[in-house]
């Protein structure tokens, strides 16, 4: 600005070299160079993270910006300085609280997108001379984000990338998950020979380290050995064609939608509602809140998971898979009743390596169940609430399903 030079603050604020730097960006900028103020605003918005300023802060730059009359804003103009006063700038950011302001106002500074031309006693006005025409302007001066658009655009071109990028990875996660979990239940269900107990520990293994916040590095090599993975189980099934089938030998369709479980498996469940589970002397458990704790579950399943049958027909498939014993197995549908005992398996495998010994961890829920003392729905909740607010990896001290 013509005849502001001077960045330093009014009273006890210091003049910091981030100020300095900002300056010497301005001065550096060719005079006469548009930029749409809305635009450079939403490439901000983009780079917060980078810029390290907050949403109340960009609440803030917003107000600021909506002072200055035009949309386009010319390096080396007169009129890049805004003057609202504390009151009318917390009132167009919503009603911000005063301390609130001053706070993220510094941030605004901090991060180089303005700068303090602060007046002798600290107050913002305009200056107007005999003619009435301004002369010098004391506020928050908006240079900085016009001589940084280019820069500001970049960076935000950049980030967007990254989040494409990172998008992809996690959607190839998605995949990969979801393509292993049904090749292991349709190798099981179609007696395929392989180790798929092991096969599938390696798969929750690569599961479980799996970032609850992922990056592009972290999430990267994960995503390879989930495809390298999906690789080799897919070509055990194909390989499984190779040498059972014959060019004469028509092929059918393993997903049939008449396709139904065995009628022996679903037998002790009442036919008046499909929709939920009912475990003996228990109150119903829908099916939506099973498939919403238990999304790991879901992905062993034949097609939607939307009747109590479809949560039986899944955990036999799951039985094998974790290491359940027939006879454990067979003891837990006794006493808790099929479908009880199936959404205690889906709660085995959502909370994957924090139970070591799946079989052994079922008999004891069995144990309590025929003293009275296990229902599957707390057991349910306590997974919902547990997903919501802790990291995969995290393990509890104490376990919210047995004593002790």
């Amino acid at each position: 600005m013509i005849g502001q030079v001077p960045t330093a603050p009014f009273g006890m604020g210091k003049l910091s070299l981030s100020a300095v730097r900002t300056q010497r960006d301005v001065n550096a900028c060719p005079p006469g160079k548009p930029v749409h103020k809305w635009q450079v605003f939403r490439h901000i918005c983009e780079a917060r993270s980078k810029l390290g300023i907050s949403d109340r802060a960009l609440a803030i730059l917003n107000a600021l910006l909506s002072f200055h009359p035009d949309t386009v804003l010319v390096s080396g103009a007169a009129d890049l300085v805004v003057y609202p006063s504390n009151r009318q700038l917390a009132l167009r950011s919503h009603g911000i609280a005063p301390s609130t302001l001053r706070r993220h106002l510094a941030s605004l500074v901090a991060a180089g997108l303005l700068l303090r031309r602060d007046s002798p006693n600290g107050k913002r006005y305009a200056r107007r001379g005999a003619s009435g025409d301004v002369e010098q302007v004391f506020g928050f001066d908006l240079s900085p984000i016009v001589a940084r658009a280019d820069r500001l655009a970049h960076l935000a071109d950049t980030i967007a990338k990254e989040h494409r990028a990172l998008d992809l990875l996690r959607e190839q996660a998605t995949l990969s998950r979801r393509d292993i979990a049904k090749i292991i239940a349709t190798g099981i269900k179609e007696g395929v020979e392989a180790d798929w107990p092991s096969i599938h520990r390696n798969f929750r293994q690569l599961v479980a380290r799996l970032p609850r916040v992922p990056t592009r590095d972290a999430l990267g090599p994960l995503v390879d050995e989930l495809e390298a993975l999906a690789a080799t189980v897919l070509d055990i099934l194909q390989r499984h064609l190779d040498h059972t089938e014959s060019p004469e030998t028509p092929t059918t369709d393993t997903y049939r939608a008449d396709d139904h479980v065995d009628p022996e498996i679903v037998s002790p469940l009442p036919t008046a509602d499909s929709a939920t589970l009912h475990p003996q002397g228990a109150t119903k458990i829908p099916v939506r809140l099973i498939v919403d704790a238990c999304p790991d579950f879901v992905d062993y399943a034949r097609g939607d998971i939307r009747t109590a049958r479809d949560v039986i027909a899944t955990a036999t498939l799951v039985r094998p898979l974790l290491g359940v014993s027939p006879s454990a197995w067979e003891e837990a549908c006794k006493v808790m009743g099929e479908g009880q005992a199936s959404v205690a398996l889906a709660a085995i495998l959502q909370r994957g390596e924090a139970i070591k010994n799946a079989g052994g961890y079922l008999r004891a829920l069995t144990r309590r169940a025929s003293k009275g003392e296990f229902s599957a729905w707390p057991m349910l909740m306590a997974l919902t609430a547990s997903r919501r607010t802790r990291s995969p990896h995290t393990r509890t001290p104490s376990d919210p399903f047995l004593p002790g």
